[in-house]
C-alpha cells in the first residue's frame, strides 16, 4: 500500500531544470506526477511552449488529428500556451498546480487552437 501512495505523489516540475534560458518564464513549474515528470513528449512540449518555438508544429486540419496525437501519447498545445492531455477520458489542460479540465467552450472548437506535432 505504501508503494502505491508514492506513485501517486506529485512533484515539481521546474521550466529551468528542462530549459536553460526560457523565453516565457510563467509559471516557472508544473505539479506533476513522477510518471508524467519523467515523460519525455511532456517535457518537449513544455520546452517548446516555453522556448516559444512551434517550428515542428502544424493546426490540424480534422479534430481527429488532435484525438490520434493523443492516443499517440502526445501533448497537443493549446493557444500556444497550454499542453493538452487526455486522462479519464477528459481533455485536460495543464497549469502549474496540475491539470484542470479544458472547458468546452468555442474556442476550443476552433482548429487554429490547437497545434499538433
Amino acid at each position: 500500500m505504501f508503494n502505491s501512495f508514492n506513485s501517486n505523489k506529485k512533484e515539481r516540475l521546474y521550466i529551468s531544470d528542462i530549459l536553460a534560458e526560457p523565453v516565457i518564464t510563467y509559471p516557472s513549474f508544473y505539479t506533476l506526477s513522477i510518471a508524467l515528470i519523467k515523460n519525455d513528449m511532456l517535457q518537449q512540449s513544455l520546452i517548446d511552449i516555453h522556448s516559444f518555438n512551434f517550428d515542428f508544429y502544424n493546426n490540424p486540419k480534422y479534430y481527429e488529428e488532435i484525438f490520434n496525437a493523443l492516443k499517440r501519447g502526445e501533448f497537443p498545445i493549446f493557444k500556444q500556451k497550454y499542453v493538452i492531455g487526455y486522462f479519464g477520458s477528459k481533455l485536460m489542460y495543464l497549469e502549474s498546480n496540475g491539470w484542470r479540465a479544458l472547458p468546452c467552450n468555442k474556442d476550443s472548437f476552433n482548429l487554429e487552437n490547437w497545434l499538433i506535432a
